[in-house]
């Protein structure tokens, strides 16, 4: 059995004369849609698959194809005869501009076996000749076909070994997405192995030295792993061993490494071609000379054979000597290697004889973080999810390494200015290592515009359409408070499924059954408070708002919204954030991350009550105006019935429906009336903190929503105002029968008090169940308060059995989406990332708020 090798991103040209059995071979050994056929190009531009007339637009149409399946990254097979080499150069010139591979698949049978197969077929009439042709063409092309560019050949030369031939995918040498790390990425070393070692050494590595105390290898001790960025060699003192080191790491398993240009030139260097010894590579080759011949075998060997780019972790970090812009990714070609290794260049060269590289990096709008170096840079910045990791150590700057996925940034200084740059470094003007990128705290309409895809941790890849990115622009633009403050909004909330009978729309059992299902053991019920929910950024310090939000003199926080609305004028907000610091400070929490430094702010998911403080002119307009003219018509109504009946009419039927209709109205009213009470200023304002969401250098989804009550609990304990309120709340064990009792009793004591329900959590707060993630909070509403939603009647049998077929499928979703989007640009600013890689997960959620779904639920 013969295996043919063919990369997982190629195309894949079949050669062969017809009747060799090219369209057979293709359906057996690839998909249905990977194949994409001549003849059947044909037939879609001539409804006649043997129409030779029709030839030059059926190759047309099967390019347009080709190109659009190599664009999406997919292996693609033309079936075609391909005998004539300017078929075929189309073709390979097809697969170069996507980046993919060509590969060739030769089918050389013998010119009777064709002729045989073709005398048989009755759906097409060649002549004898044009099978001769074409056998003859196929064989002069055989020893051209390497030389045209395809990158494999594989030749099948009887029908014995068509038979017997198997089809092996390979991965792409680049592609390492089942490689999760974690990782340390190293910039340029050039030659600094002093540095290095302080490095690796800093990092938690142990290295290990030969007999003469040279380092060969370094290990860390919880199985992390280097990853160089290239450029280990030229312009420092001792390239010799810093190859020994990192080799020795790489052939031990304990790091990875992609080559750098002055690899590149080392390597044509040592096979003795003609090159520019210049930047640094006569010192390196005088450096080797002093090593053994078979060292230098082994490091032209290991300097060749390395990857021009790595694509990691399910291809959310991509590692390149000088950077990748996203069409690259996972890509093979000359362009592509030529990028990796020198940057998007002009092709021309600055007053110090350097290339001048364009800034991919401020267009890059990827998913994947771009790890990279090449460029000499005094401080390490992020931009667009990208950050270059050369900062100059043979220059006098540091050597960087970042953490990853942490996103630590650890570096060690350089020992002495070791090489003199072409270049001032740091540039002139540019000790701050802007370089001319993008401001990070400078937002762009493009940014958010059109159809967007956001990429999340916990949640993969959440989709916002056009529409309701437009949506969302009008709101942030002209509503919104100031975006530096805007780290967060909250996500919706899905209600328990359904309660399927009796008297009631909702049930704590179905929110316990339905953690039950995801295999979720203890929940916490916490008090679903009567106000609105209230995001509270609070600030240390004037300095701190200064500092860390580029706020003007006086302004310390933010109190907005779940559409990021501010709830007060300046001065009443600033007042309440006086309430909470001193709350926070009273309790000792600016020390709650336990990293052994207090932050300088917090940010707390809260209620804020009374909802008329929000929702004032909606109690108004809607609801008030509904109860008072219910309450003025229906009992003049009834009391028109009772007369009618006192008569002798029968209306008794209409006279019970519309008592029933009277009663329900004052219902109605005394439910909305208990979430409307005076205020003063913040006379009568209540705030309920309930979580924890971050804190300058940390986010706490990981800690159980029993911390964060408890937490929230300090704060109120600490408040001698009374304005902050604590949240109650109940454990509940789902699998167990009386403490599910016990959740149902404590919830009808909460709603027939006259509360709204309650919210129902994991105790492990962020987590995944059977399902991708688990819902954050399922809300369970008492009987009263969906009155106030669904209206006065709705509890009129025939009126609860029609809702209670509602659906809540996309309100789960929605639920999920946007809870992850929070943690996304939680994360995101924790990670020190610019304000519109924070932006683009807050601004989704706002988008994702224009979905078509029920409002009721």
């Amino acid at each position: 059995m013969s295996a043919l090798t063919i990369p997982e991103l190629s195309l894949v040209v079949l050669v062969g004369v017809s009747g060799s059995g090219k369209s057979t071979f293709a359906a057996r050994h690839f998909g249905r849609f990977e194949v994409i056929s001549s003849d059947f190009c044909r037939g879609l531009v001539s409804n006649d698959e043997n129409s030779q007339a029709a030839t030059k637009a059926a190759f047309e149409v099967l390019h347009v194809i080709v190109g659009k399946r190599l664009d999406a990254g997919l292996l693609t097979v033309v079936d075609a005869t391909n005998v004539q080499p300017e078929a075929r150069k189309s073709l390979v010139t097809l697969a170069r501009e996507h980046d993919a591979l060509p590969v060739a698949v030769v089918l050389d049978l013998p010119e009777d076996v064709c002729l045989e197969r073709n005398a048989g077929r009755t759906d097409r009439d060649l002549g004898t000749h044009v099978i001769r042709r074409q056998h003859q063409q196929l064989r002069r092309s055989l020893r051209s076909l390497g030389r045209e560019g395809f990158r494999t050949v594989h030749v099948l030369s009887a029908g014995e070994e068509v038979a017997a031939a198997t089809i092996v995918r390979t991965p792409l040498r680049s592609n390492h997405r089942d490689d999760h790390g974690p990782f340390d990425v190293i910039g340029d070393v050039h030659g600094c192995r002093s540095e290095l070692e302080t490095l690796l050494v800093a990092l938690g590595y142990a290295v290990v030295r030969d007999d003469a105390g040279r380092p060969v290898d370094a290990r860390h001790p919880e199985g992390r792993r280097a990853l160089f960025l290239g450029d280990l060699v030229d312009r420092g003192p001792d390239s010799p061993g810093v190859l020994r080191l990192v080799m020795g790491m790489v052939g031990a398993g304990h790091a990875l490494a992609v080559p750098g240009n002055h690899e590149n030139k080392l390597v044509r260097a040592l096979d003795g071609r003609q090159v520019q010894v210049s930047h640094g590579l006569g010192e390196t080759l005088a450096q080797l000379a002093g090593e053994p011949d078979e060292f230098r075998r082994v490091v032209r060997e290991f300097c060749d054979g390395l990857v021009a780019h790595l694509v990691l972790d399910d291809g959310r970090l991509v590692v390149a000597h000088a950077g990748l812009k996203e069409a690259f990714h996972g890509r093979a070609s000359s362009r592509v290697r030529s990028f990796a290794l020198y940057g998007d260049t002009t092709g021309e060269t600055d007053e110090y004889g350097l290339p001048v590289r364009l800034p991919w990096a401020e267009e890059y709008r990827g998913r994947a973080v771009v790890l990279y170096g090449h460029t000499p840079t005094p401080v390490t910045t992020w931009v667009n999810n990208t950050m270059c990791l050369d900062t100059g150590c043979v220059f006098g700057g540091h050597l960087t390494a970042l953490r990853y996925p942490e996103k630590e940034i650890v570096q060690v200084p350089a020992e002495r200015v070791w090489y003199e740059p072409a270049r001032p470094f740091p540039p002139a003007g540019d000790e701050a290592g802007a370089g001319g990128r993008r401001d990070p705290d400078v937002l762009d309409v493009t940014d958010v515009l059109g159809k967007r895809i956001v990429e999340t941790r916990h949640h993969g890849r959440v989709t916002v359409a056009e529409a309701n990115a437009v949506g969302a622009l009008e709101v942030m633009s002209r509503f919104a408070v100031d975006p530096r403050w805007l780290l967060y909004l909250p996500p919706t909330m899905s209600p328990c499924a359904t309660a399927p009978d009796g008297d009631l729309l909702e049930h704590p059992r179905e929110a316990f059954a339905h953690y039950r299902a995801d295999g979720i053991e203890r929940v916490v019920c916490e008090e679903k408070h009567m106000g609105s929910r209230a995001t509270v950024l609070v600030c240390r310090d004037r300095a701190t708002a200064a500092g860390t939000f580029a706020m003007p003199d006086g302004v310390t926080g933010v109190v907005h919204t779940r559409t990021g609305r501010p709830f007060f004028g300046p001065e009443l907000t600033e007042k309440l954030l006086a309430v909470v610091r001193d709350a926070v400070t009273a309790a000792g929490l600016w020390s709650v991350s336990g990293n052994g430094s207090e932050a300088g702010w917090l940010l707390l998911d809260c209620e804020l009550m009374p909802w008329s403080v929000k929702a004032e002119d909606l109690l108004r307009t809607q609801y008030a105006s509904v109860g008072a003219a219910a309450r003025t018509a229906l009992p003049a109504a009834v009391s028109a019935l009772e007369a009618a009946a006192a008569a002798g009419l029968p209306v008794d039927d209409l006279l019970r429906r519309t008592r029933s209709r009277s009663e329900n109205a004052d219902k109605f009213v005394e439910a909305y009336r208990r979430y409307v009470w005076s205020v003063d200023g913040l006379d009568g304002v209540r705030l309920a903190p309930f979580q924890l969401l971050a804190a300058e250098g940390a986010t706490f989804a990981d800690r159980s929503h029993l911390w964060h009550l408890d937490v929230a609990d300090r704060l109120v304990a600490a408040d001698p105002t009374g304005l902050l309120q604590t949240t109650r709340r109940l454990v509940v064990d789902v699998a167990d029968d009386d403490s599910v009792a016990a959740g149902v009793e404590w919830w009808e004591s909460l709603t027939g008090a006259g509360g709204e329900g309650m919210v129902v959590k994991p105790v492990d707060n962020l987590v995944a169940g059977r399902r991708r993630l688990v819902q954050p909070g399922v809300k369970v509403r008492g009987r009263e308060y969906l009155r106030i939603i669904y209206g006065p009647d709705y509890t009129e049998p025939a009126n609860l059995e029609r809702l209670r077929s509602r659906n809540l499928g996309h309100k789960r979703s929605l639920a999920l989406r946007e809870y992850a989007l929070g943690q996304e640009a939680l994360e995101r600013f924790i990670a020190g990332e610019p304000i519109w890689r924070v932006h683009e997960a807050v601004f989704a959620i706002l988008a994702l708020e224009s979905e078509p779904i029920d409002p009721r639920l």
